[in-house]
């Protein structure tokens, strides 16, 4: 028989057998939660499909409502600058 207190090899495994056992289950969960937060941003890109759908149904431009939307993560500087450098090419290019 063997005695894990007398049997270094034996502890070793039991030891290693435990550790696999956690690491599993922690990987299983962390799997999970990503699945569930993949279905979440599922869920979340259907509500918003709808409510684009509901916007154009009441006459609005979705692309521009998209370009807006856009615009609204960004830093007032950064579109400051780059509608400057837009104007500057239209300008070089007639089309002001």
């Amino acid at each position: 028989m063997s005695d894990f207190s007398t049997n270094p090899a034996a502890t070793e495994d039991a030891v290693g057998d435990a550790t696999y056992k956690v690491t599993a289950n922690e990987l299983r969960q962390f799997v999970e939660r990503i699945e569930r937060l993949d279905a979440e941003k599922k869920d979340l890109a259907e509500q918003q499909k709808e409510v684009m759908a509901e916007a154009k149904g009441r006459g609005y431009d979705t692309k521009i409502l998209r370009k807006v939307i856009a615009l609204r993560k960004r830093e007032p500087n950064d579109i400051a600058e780059e509608e400057a450098v837009l104007d500057m090419y239209k300008e070089a290019l007639g089309m002001q």
